[in-house]
């Protein structure tokens, strides 16, 4: 039964819609309350309350077409202020007018509004001390006759709906910036984590495109017979490039869709990368030690990165060397890799925004990421990881 109402609620604009034609409803049934029982019309005090009440609608009707927040404070406190001098002024000069001219329904439920209007929207400075004044208004009304029992109980009635009003509105305020806060934290990861995409990926597979064009104009003079399978791995390059281009344009497109995001890079995509390895001569060595196809698919994902960033460094900073290898092992409860190479060892500086990606993403999974050079005067980047990753 209830089923078809919270359909038409879960959308956002039809609860707008819903909500803003119950508050005219309301609003309405206030001032038909208000003028069958003659409040507006009579005595001089009745002209005041009309005066008043003629305000605060005004501003409850101003506020959804101004366009800066600040000024949703300065019209709640227009409202509060000629609510306030009416009932200071009905307590001054007519302190025995028609007992129940002061207990007007349009005017309270006006700046009840005006009051979650302004909580919600308003600044937050400014917006505390008016909507303070614009429950004294509420509250302070039923007083301007005097303080009787009837307008005490009026009073504290209207105490009562007034913080459940400001209540309500600041809750829905600090909601709907908790949420804009988590769409900006999402919007935020999703960036740091392309950024990580972007240099994982591209950045190998560009840098070994810079390094093949560089050693084909090497020995262009010399051997032209080479400068054509050289082209031809700068064109695979490219070609590899390429579709890791797609494929991450893809997986972005996927979180929108019901399309399922691509696999993960495993252990079949690291013998691969290391396989295709070549530097002027030179290939990487992979050795395997222990079950490696048994290493979970996140597990393996992250080797997979290590050894790309260090192949793409090999290439950047050690083009001079005669040995690269690449050594995984696979134990009951971790699994590690090792890259090596007998090129000029880096000297000590900052490290570079691979390495501290690589150090962060090992760390966030739990595990542990060094990169130094060892006493033969080698460069080595060694990853251990726990088998069941754990992420902050």
């Amino acid at each position: 039964m209830w089923s078809p109402l919270l359909r038409f609620l879960a959308v956002p604009g039809r609860a707008a819609v819903l909500l803003r034609s119950l508050a005219a409803c309301v609003l309405a049934a206030a001032a038909w309350v208000d003028v069958r029982a003659g409040t507006f019309a009579g005595p001089a005090s009745q002209a005041r309350l009309t005066l008043s009440a003629a305000v605060v609608g005004a501003v409850l009707v101003a506020l959804p077409l101004l366009k800066e927040a600040r000024s949703y404070a300065c019209a709640g406190g227009a409202a509060a202020t000629a609510s306030l001098v009416c009932s200071v002024a009905l307590l001054l000069s007519h302190p025995a007018a028609g007992v129940s001219s002061a207990y007007g329904a349009f005017e309270p439920v006006a700046l009840l509004m005006v009051l979650a209007f302004v909580a919600r929207r308003g600044p937050a400075a400014p917006a505390a001390p008016i909507a303070l004044l614009l429950a004294a208004a509420v509250v302070l009304r039923p007083l301007s006759i005097g303080v009787q029992e009837g307008s005490l109980t009026v009073a504290f009635g209207l105490t009562l709906v007034t913080a459940l009003v400001a209540g309500a509105s600041v809750t829905v305020r600090i909601v709907e910036a908790d949420r804009r806060q988590r769409a900006h934290r999402v919007r935020l990861e999703q960036r740091i984590e392309l950024a990580r995409d972007l240099h994982d990926h591209l950045a190998h597979h560009v840098t070994g495109i810079v390094v093949q064009a560089q050693g084909a104009r090497a020995v262009a003079a010399r051997r032209p017979d080479l400068v054509l399978p050289a082209l031809q791995r700068i064109e695979e390059t490219g070609a590899e490039a390429l579709a890791s281009m797609r494929q991450m344009v893809a997986g972005l497109g996927a979180g929108e869709s019901d399309a399922p995001p691509a696999a993960p890079a495993g252990m079949d995509d690291l013998r691969a990368l290391v396989r295709g390895f070549a530097l002027n001569g030179v290939p990487a060595y992979l050795t395997e030690e222990g079950p490696v196809d048994s290493v979970p698919p996140e597990v393996a994902a992250t080797l997979h990165r290590v050894t790309m960033e260090s192949l793409t460094n090999i290439r950047k900073h050690a083009r001079h060397c005669r040995h690269v290898s690449v050594h995984v092992r696979v134990r009951p409860h971790e699994a590690a890799v090792r890259i090596s190479n007998d090129g000029t060892a880096r000297p000590a500086s900052r490290p570079g925004y691979g390495l501290k990606v690589l150090r962060e993403r090992v760390t966030l999974a739990g595990g542990t990421f060094r990169a130094e050079a060892t006493a033969e005067g080698d460069w080595q980047v060694r990853a251990r990881m726990p088998l069941t990753p754990e992420r902050s």
